[in-house]
């Protein structure tokens, strides 16, 4: 049975990749997993946005991809040591640091994909998912944590668990089962979507094979990150089901023609 997340989207997905900085935005020092970026993907039309969630020195669920400050501030500090206040302070002039919550309450209509980065987020974003699970897909390249965000889910009184894509081990035991042309159904039980790159290195990961036996499967294929329009147009063309993209405005105009 189809997860409510993707029931009555477009195809082939568009997953804006950590929201959207556009040419303007970028100019204006708006940074990427911001409510602007957000508003931005909103606007260009995107459906979905691909986030990631970290927390802080007090316990909040933010939206925040790496482990410290340093690409963005040079500043050597783990979010983990950071308060929430000193992050709003920082973004201020970025876009605008969201919570988790924030931007669940903030955009009502978007259809969000949070990787878990920490095993420190995976219970509390479980609680703060728990009424947003029809459209929240929850990934982290880690098995375990995103099972225990997904049982955190239910255990906060879901009444369904929200849509979930495979960890870097699921995901090597697919393509593993796969070339030995074995299937992987019991291995993507549960399973939604397979968010994976083309290529891992020389290993190609997105085959013909692997897209034919998710789609007998049910399970949807997703590839990142993808910015060039012949590439969109190609890896749609192969069979993947939607791509994760730092343009999502040209995803769209490009994969969607009026």
């Amino acid at each position: 049975m189809t997860h409510p997340y993707f029931e009555k989207a477009q195809r082939p997905r568009v997953l804006a990749h950590r929201g959207l900085v556009t040419a303007e935005g970028e100019e204006s020092g708006v940074w990427e997993n911001t409510a602007v970026a957000f508003a931005a993907a909103h606007a260009a039309g995107a459906e979905y946005i691909e986030t990631d969630c970290r927390v802080t020195a007090d316990g909040d669920v933010v939206l925040f991809h790496d482990e410290t400050l340093e690409r963005l501030v040079d500043d050597g500090r783990e979010v983990a040591a950071v308060t929430t206040k000193e992050l709003r302070s920082i973004f201020a002039d970025h876009g605008g640091l969201l919570t988790v919550r924030e931007a669940l309450e903030t955009f009502p209509t978007i259809r969000f994909n949070i990787d878990v980065k920490t095993d420190a987020a995976a219970e509390p974003v479980g609680s703060i998912i728990a009424p947003h699970a029809h459209r929240v897909l929850v990934t982290s390249f880690s098995d375990s944590r995103r099972r225990r965000a997904v049982d955190a889910v239910l255990a906060a009184g879901s009444e369904i668990r929200p849509a979930t894509s495979a960890g870097s081990r699921t995901i090597a035991a697919v393509l593993a089962l796969t070339t030995l042309r074995l299937s992987p159904a019991a291995v993507l039980r549960d399973i939604d979507a397979l968010q994976v790159p083309e290529r891992q290195g020389v290993i190609r990961v997105l085959t013909p094979a692997l897209l034919r036996v998710c789609r007998s499967l049910g399970v949807e294929v997703h590839v990142w990150t993808i910015n060039e329009p012949d590439d969109m147009e190609r890896i749609i063309s192969a069979g993947a089901d939607g791509i994760v993209s730092d343009r999502a405005d040209e995803a769209i105009r490009v994969l969607r023609p009026v």
